[in-house]
């Protein structure tokens, strides 16, 4: 017998929390109005606002019910989902955090097959869903969730709703002047702005490093089997990865540098990502070794480095976050003789474009023998001459 008092509480107790935030997330609408049968999943670093958001689906949206599956570990989904729709006409069920459900995945597909319910989910891992052997792929369609864009940030502090752009826009200089009133913004942005959470909080970084730990300690044996000893080699390898410059790391120099096998360090590496923390890119080039250049996501380097040190990285790692948000397919690019070269290689419209990051020195020579016709340079600055493009518009991005 399933008693469903306490999860009527729960919920009760989430739709008041959703009271507060009277703002939502630029893809709150996208979620709320997605019709079909299919579940939808969303999936993204934990503080980045998933739990505020189904909180915030289920102030609008009748006959809707939140349940967080880590207070109910051991509970049945199906059964308890089964319970609530017939017991109480509910329809929508928004279910949070369900990576720390033991049989997650077998659930959601007997209430999919067996229910006549929608089923919005979060999870703070990149889920395994498509590797189940229950096959939920077909069933779900999967959303995440980044920290803010800085468009999302300044309407979030400032109100400030500046127009969306393109890659395009971006290279063909089509934007208007307005929006380089806010450039001065970027720098807060980047030093941790990104983070929902600091919108209310003066000191955001004391909590960022709590959930480093609830990652460490938490989330990644939910994703495979490691021992405590592994789970502290992982937080040396994140130390190590902050405080180190970005070029040249990869699976070789963190086992040469923490004394664990390449096997390892890929491994934990994947854990890593698969939490939102790290970002792997691969290379483009011939005869080079095939490893991944491995960067971190916002803003988790500026709790081993200070700004000033890691603000080259800091720039690197917004640009990879934006091109991952947007599913743009990116390489990095990395020479036969390790001559210098410029930064990444991504195509739009069967168009190659090569990138350079970097601050107002970089010009032409980084370009030095690439043929590709277009370069372009994001710098710190505000500077459009020539191939030169604010970092910050990427921000605009749609």
């Amino acid at each position: 017998m399933i008693d469903i008092s306490p999860l009527l509480e729960f919920d009760r107790l989430a739709r008041e929390d959703g009271k507060k935030y009277r703002k939502k997330r630029y893809i709150f609408s996208e979620i709320a109005k997605t019709k079909g049968k299919h579940f939808i999943a969303i999936a993204g670093p934990r503080g980045s606002g998933k739990t505020t958001l189904l909180k915030q689906i289920a102030l609008e949206k009748r006959n809707s019910f939140y349940v967080s599956l880590d207070t109910i570990k051991n509970g049945d989904i199906f059964e308890i989902v089964k319970k609530l729709h017939t017991d109480l006409n509910i329809n929508l069920f928004l279910l949070d955090e369900v990576h720390f459900h033991p049989a997650f995945d077998e659930g959601l597909k007997k209430i999919y097959d067996f229910l006549s319910v929608k089923v919005v989910f979060t999870s703070s891992v990149s889920l395994a869903l498509f590797e189940s052997g229950f096959d939920l792929s077909r069933r779900v369609l999967l959303k995440k969730l980044y920290p803010f864009s800085f468009r999302e940030y300044l309407f979030f502090k400032y109100n400030k709703n500046l127009p969306l752009l393109s890659l395009s826009d971006i290279i063909e200089k089509r934007w208007t002047r307005s929006v380089f009133e806010y450039a001065e913004n970027f720098i807060d942005y980047l030093q941790g702005g990104v983070l929902p959470f600091s919108l209310d909080e003066a000191l955001p970084f004391p909590i960022l490093k709590n959930i480093v730990t609830t990652v460490i300690r938490k989330d990644i044996p939910s994703l495979g089997k490691v021992t405590i000893d592994e789970l502290e080699i992982i937080e040396q390898m994140l130390a190590f990865i902050g405080k180190s410059q970005i070029d040249g790391i990869n699976y070789s120099s963190l086992s040469k540098n923490l004394g664990i096998t390449k096997y390892k360090a890929q491994q934990y590496v994947n854990f890593l990502e698969k939490a939102f923390v790290l970002h792997k890119i691969m290379p483009k080039g011939t005869n080079i070794l095939k490893e991944p250049k491995i960067l971190m996501a916002l803003p988790y380097r500026l709790l081993y480095s200070n700004y000033e040190d890691a603000v080259g990285g800091l720039r690197e790692d917004f640009f990879v976050e934006i091109m991952r948000s947007l599913d743009i397919d990116f390489y990095y690019l990395k020479s036969n003789r390790g001559a210098k070269t410029p930064d990444y290689l991504l195509s739009l419209k069967n168009t190659d474009i090569v990138i350079e990051i970097g601050g107002k020195n970089k010009g032409r020579e980084q370009f030095k023998g690439i043929q590709t016709k277009k370069k372009i340079i994001l710098t710190s600055s505000v500077e459009t001459s020539g191939i030169k493009r604010p970092l910050f518009l990427l921000g605009l991005l749609k």
